[in-house]
């Protein structure tokens, strides 16, 4: 009789602590975005580091196989990062300047090249009007008589902008290079740290999926949105559309946020044909090829390039998509679905979480628990 009030004592107390700990994990989940977002510039560049650091370990490793050191690899690798982002500043953000520039110039011929249309609908008329009023008193029409000179290198970039800008730029710089500095040695003390065997074998695996989903999503997901932007660029290119290389580099980096990329894209390739092309018709010819395009790349080449190892639900690429969206703008959508690649290897390989069975009596957390008891009170433990 003692031994069962004392289990009874005990599955009330656990009981007890599990709800509490349920209750503060979710409390912890509702706060954490909103940590997130006023930490953002904090947590922001400590993100992109790490999975910019995670994308480059194969890199990495790659140069340790040839002896080369592993300070001296890092080095090379956060080079070969700083090479490609100064390639991408010259290609978009210089002519993109210049474009941005000239628009409030060619609004009038924005106006007649949309006129046949407009007509057909005056209160789109009225919305263009207000528009084009805004656009030629507001940031647009400051920013053409400032006309300050666009970055044409990293470093211009860094000189031009905010303290803190810069010190988030180096933070992310340094945290990538100590990283892959380290990785090496990280992973071997993280493994050699477990206790058992398997342990160890788990955390192995764990960390080894982490990487490679996340390093070949990256480098895949580029090389796809790279050929993209280089064929849209020629096309722009075969139909005498001014800077088609500045275009192609913007709907390479757009495509790398699933479903609104390439649709903004379409827009801003609809609006620079209006700003160029006089026919209506042919100046919205650049949103078409570049949605023609993006139609075979999604449905064709992603989907065989992939393959279903690196397939994801949709609905959950959206939700991510919206989250980090929300919480980090346009460079939380950038890191939506890396993110979301390292939580689903994490969690594949850790197991998810028995929460409704635990609700019910049944979760995890009671098993251990029951495995205890003699034979006796299991029956009653779980009847009570």
């Amino acid at each position: 009789m003692r031994n069962r009030e004392q289990a009874e004592m005990e599955r009330r107390r656990d009981r007890l602590l599990g709800s509490l700990a349920l209750i503060g994990g979710a409390g912890l989940f509702l706060a954490l975005p909103f940590a997130l977002q006023a930490g953002a510039e904090f947590f922001l560049p400590l993100t992109a580091a790490l999975v910019i650091a995670i994308a480059l370990v194969p890199f990495l490793e790659w140069m340790e196989r040839q002896s080369v050191p592993s300070k001296l690899a890092a080095l090379i690798a956060v080079i070969f990062f700083l090479t490609i982002c100064n390639v991408a500043l010259v290609l978009i953000i210089v002519p993109a300047t210049d474009w941005f520039r000239i628009l409030p110039q060619r609004i009038p011929q924005i106006q007649a090249n949309l006129a046949p249309l407009i007509d057909f609908y005056s209160q789109l008329q009225r919305f263009v009007d207000e528009t084009v009023q805004m656009l030629a008193t507001g940031p647009v029409a400051a920013a053409q008589t400032a006309a300050v000179e666009a970055p044409r290198s990293l470093l211009e970039l860094a000189a031009t902008s905010a303290p803190s800008a810069i010190i988030q730029m180096l933070f992310a710089l340094l945290v990538i290079y100590f990283f892959l500095a380290s990785w090496t040695n990280l992973r071997n003390q993280t493994i050699s740290s477990r206790e058992s065997f398997d342990g160890a074998l788990t955390i192995a695996r764990v960390i080894q999926n982490v990487v490679d989903a996340t390093s070949a999503y990256v480098t895949t997901i580029s090389i796809i949105n790279l050929s993209l932007g280089m064929a849209v660029a020629i096309a722009l290119y075969l139909i005498d559309m001014p800077s088609p290389l500045m275009w192609g580099g913007i709907v390479a980096l757009l495509n790398f946020i699933p479903y609104f990329g390439p649709i903004l894209a379409a827009i801003l390739l609809g609006l620079g044909g209006l700003m160029i092309f006089n026919d209506v018709w042919l100046a919205l010819l650049p949103a078409l090829i570049q949605i023609s395009f993006h139609v075979v790349e999604a449905n064709v080449v992603t989907p065989l390039v992939l393959g279903r190892r690196l397939t994801m639900n949709p609905l959950l690429i959206l939700v991510s998509l919206s989250f980090w969206g929300w919480v980090w703008g346009t460079p939380g959508a950038l890191l939506a679905v890396p993110l979301l690649i390292i939580l689903q290897t994490v969690i594949a390989a850790a197991g998810r979480p028995d929460i409704a069975g635990f609700l019910f009596e049944h979760g995890t957390l009671m098993h251990g628990y029951r495995d205890e008891l003699p034979d006796n009170l299991q029956k009653t433990a779980e009847d009570g």
